[in-house]
């Protein structure tokens, strides 16, 4: 990974050369300021995203010591086939217990 070359303080402290013919002095300031607004956005991101992969990372290694991720993934095995059965499958399902279950009651 590349070493980042200017901080936001560093962009806020440069000073530039005036000539006669240079940038609009206010113009300039207003960019930097923006771009110091970016910087301070991607260091906080950053950070954000390095505290976030090392609570994933310990909530794996947690997970794979105890046997957490094999009973979370038994867990949601039984949603996966729920939420791919129709109204009919369920309808079908009730029926076949229903009979089972009250099946001499229903025939008489």
């Amino acid at each position: 990974m590349t070493s980042i070359i200017y901080s936001p303080k560093d962009i806020f402290e440069q000073e530039f050369k005036t000539s006669m013919r240079g940038f609009d002095k206010k113009e300039v300031d207003e960019f930097l300021d923006n771009v110091i607004k970016d910087y301070e956005s991607y260091i906080a991101e950053i950070e954000h995203l390095k505290a976030e992969i090392e609570s994933l990372k310990k909530e794996s290694s947690h997970a794979r010591g105890t046997g957490f991720a094999e009973e979370r993934h038994s867990m949601v095995q039984p949603t996966r086939v729920t939420q791919t059965a129709t109204n009919f499958d369920i309808l079908k399902r009730i029926s076949r217990l229903e009979k089972e279950v009250f099946g001499k009651q229903i025939s008489e």
